[in-house]
């Protein structure tokens, strides 16, 4: 029989592609959460980087593993993360979100570095099963809670739902010489998401008004799986809690959630 142990949800501030390879105190809480969490029969990703003109999930047995980045050392294009997929979560997941329409993909995608950079960590031996869920980006915020609600059944399901991107996200903002602080926009920004995340989740979605969303989230890719996250713990009836803090570069917030 499957295992249906109920689940947390998370929101993972992936950050830096190098993070899959590094020991920082990031990586380290990734590597103590996935310890303490109970096994999941499978895991639905939300990465950042799948972020197209529709709704779809991957449903081929084995998907493969995608280095969608360039600039980096060898050793991150030679990381692999064989985790088998899963046809049977892929319909499941189609189904509890009706009436919205999820498509299927079975051949052009598969797991990218925001899904692998962060369950390396989590679970090393890549032996769970890892589907991943577009980001529809010609939707507006409420369209990608409401869809977080309508999978939000999956975590007491033994599904853990990764969500992964980071709250404040700028490449073209970065500075090197601030590897572990933020500009003070990004933090009011980092705040005001932590304020709606840990007291009201539903005012998430107010937080695309906020002065400093557009420096802050100047395309909404990264932005987005927070949302999904915000609509996972309003439909559980209780706040999100953040399991790490930080910044880097200035222009990128590390911050993570869980729920649950």
């Amino acid at each position: 029989m499957a295992d249906t142990t109920s689940m947390p949800a998370l929101f993972i501030g992936h950050g830096s592609p190098m993070n899959t390879l590094e020991l920082n105190p990031y990586t380290i809480a990734w590597r103590e959460l996935g310890a303490k969490l109970p096994r999941p029969r499978a895991i639905l990703a939300i990465s950042a980087h799948w972020y197209i003109g529709a709704t779809a999930v991957t449903s081929m047995a084995k998907p493969r593993v995608i280095h969608d980045f360039y600039g980096f050392p060898p050793e991150l294009f030679a990381f692999d993360y064989p985790a088998p997929g899963s046809p049977e979560l892929a319909e499941q997941v189609a189904d509890v979100a009706k009436p919205v329409w999820v498509g299927s993909d079975s051949d052009s995608w598969g797991l990218d570095h925001g899904t692998w950079s962060v369950l390396a960590h989590l679970y090393p031996e890549a032996d769970i099963p890892v589907i991943q869920l577009s980001i529809d980006a010609s939707k507006d915020l409420s369209y990608h809670f409401d869809l977080g609600r309508r999978l939000a059944p999956l975590s007491d399901d033994g599904v853990l739902i990764v969500a992964s991107g980071n709250v404040v996200h700028n490449l073209a903002r970065m500075n090197w010489a601030q590897p572990g602080s933020g500009f003070d926009w990004a933090q009011r920004f980092d705040e005001a998401a932590r304020v709606a995340m840990t007291s009201d989740p539903a005012s998430a979605l107010g937080l695309g008004r906020h002065p400093d969303f557009q420096v802050a989230a100047p395309t909404p890719d990264h932005f987005l799986p927070l949302v999904y996250l915000a609509g996972i713990a309003d439909a559980a009836g209780q706040p999100a809690e953040s399991f790490t803090e930080g910044y880097a570069m200035g222009s990128l917030s590390m911050t993570s959630y869980r729920v649950g």
